[in-house]
C-alpha cells in the first residue's frame, strides 16, 4: 500500500456518562457555538440597541430555535419512515438525529420571532449572528467527525480515514465541510467592515455555505432523497438561491445607511418581553447543558453504532424493525436513482 499508514478512526465519542446519559463530543460544539452566539451579542449589544434582557433573550430564542429547527428537519425529511412508525421518539434528542439545514432555518425562526418582539430590523440582526452560525456549522463538523459519522465515497486519496462503521477508506467529507464553514469568518468579517445594506453579510453567508457544500456533497453518500437529488443537496441549492438573492438585494440598496445607534426600538421590546433575567440565564444555561447529550448520527443508527461499547442507549428490541425500516429506505432510494439515470438517458 502506497500509505500504509492513513488515519484509522478511533476516537471515542463519548465524553463521560452522568445519571445514565451520556455527553457526547458532539454535543459539545454546540455548547461552544451557543456561547459564541450569546459572546456576540453581548459584545454588539450596543451596536444593535439591544438592551440586557433583549441580548438574553435574542441567545435565547436563537438557541431554542436551533435545537427546534435541527430537530424538525431531520424528524420530517431524513428519518420520517422510522419517526412515523416510532413518534413517541421524537423529543428523545438523547438518542441522535440533528439536520444541518434545519439548525439554520431554527435559528432564523428564532430572530424573526425576537424582531417581531423587539422591533428590530430582521436582516441587521441575521448580519450580526453570521459569524456565529459559521462557527457553530464549523465545530459542529469537527464533533460529527469525532463522532465517526457522515463519511464520505471510498477513495484510496493519502488523507482518507477509516471510519469506525464504514467499509474502506472514505472522504473525511465532514472535515472539508467544516473547514469550509471556519474559513467563511474571516470573509464575513471582512464584509461586515465594509458597512454593506443589511442582509448582504447574510446573504453571503447562506450563499458561500450552501453553493460550496454542493461540490463538498458529491463526495458524500446520500440514503435520502429529495426532489430528484440528494436531501441535502436539494436543500443546498435552495439556500443557494436564498442566499444570492439577499446578496442581490443589498447590492440594490448599497447606498442605505444602517442604523446602529440605539433608539427606541429595545425599550419598546422591554415592555413587550419577559420579566426578570433569572429565568432566561436558567433556561440558556439548561439548554446549553442539554445539548450535551446530543449525539452525532441518525436516531435508528445509534444503538446498533454504539450499543456495544456503550450500554443503555436503549430500544435494542427494535432492531429487527428498524433494520427492515433502513432497508426499506435505502431499497427505495436505490429505485429512485435507477428510475432517474434512465430517464438522463
Amino acid at each position: 500500500m502506497l500509505f500504509p499508514h492513513r488515519y484509522v478512526h478511533d476516537i471515542d465519542p463519548i465524553i463521560g456518562s452522568v445519571l445514565g446519559l451520556h455527553l457526547w463530543w458532539y454535543g459539545l460544539a454546540y455548547v461552544l457555538g451557543f456561547l459564541c452566539v450569546f459572546w456576540v451579542v453581548r459584545a454588539r449589544q450596543g451596536e444593535l440597541g439591544l438592551s440586557g434582557r433583549a441580548a438574553w433573550d435574542l441567545s435565547l430564542l436563537v438557541t431554542v430555535g436551533v435545537l427546534i429547527g435541527g430537530r424538525f428537519v431531520q424528524v420530517a425529511f431524513y428519518e420520517w419512515p422510522f419517526y412515523a412508525e416510532y413518534s413517541r421518539l421524537i423529543p428523545a434528542y438523547w438518542l441522535g438525529g440533528m439536520a444541518t439545514h434545519g439548525l439554520l432555518l431554527g435559528a432564523i425562526a428564532g430572530i424573526l420571532l425576537f424582531c417581531g418582539i423587539y422591533r428590530q430590523r430582521v436582516l441587521v440582526v441575521t448580519d450580526a449572528l453570521a459569524v456565529p452560525a459559521a462557527f457553530i456549522l464549523g465545530i459542529g463538523r469537527i464533533g460529527n467527525f469525532i463522532d465517526g459519522q457522515i463519511v464520505g465515497g471510498a477513495t484510496d486519496v493519502w488523507w482518507a480515514v477509516k471510519f469506525p462503521d464504514a467499509e474502506g477508506f472514505r472522504h473525511p467529507v465532514v472535515l472539508y465541510d467544516g473547514i469550509k464553514n471556519l474559513l467563511l469568518i474571516p470573509l464575513l468579517l471582512y464584509i461586515g467592515k465594509q458597512r454593506p445594506a443589511p442582509g448582504t453579510v447574510t446573504g453571503m453567508f447562506l450563499f458561500l455555505y450552501a453553493f460550496l457544500r454542493i461540490f463538498i456533497d458529491l463526495f458524500r453518500e446520500y440514503p435520502t432523497t429529495l426532489l430528484g437529488l440528494a436531501t441535502g443537496q436539494s436543500l443546498n441549492v435552495l439556500m443557494s438561491l436564498l442566499g444570492l438573492f439577499l446578496v442581490g438585494w443589498g447590492l440594490r440598496r448599497r447606498g442605505d445607511a444602517v442604523t446602529t445607534a440605539k433608539d427606541d426600538r429595545s425599550t419598546a421590546g422591554e415592555s413587550a418581553g419577559f420579566a426578570g433575567l433569572a429565568w432566561r440565564r436558567t433556561a440558556f444555561g439548561s439548554l446549553a447543558i442539554f445539548a450535551l447529550t446530543i449525539p452525532s448520527d441518525w436516531t435508528q443508527d445509534i444503538p446498533a453504532r454504539y450499543e456495544k461499547r456503550h450500554p443503555g442507549l436503549e430500544y435494542s428490541a427494535m432492531y429487527p424493525r428498524i433494520n427492515a425500516l433502513r432497508e426499506q429506505q435505502q431499497l427505495e432510494s436505490t429505485r429512485q436513482d435507477a428510475k432517474a439515470r434512465r430517464n438522463q438517458k
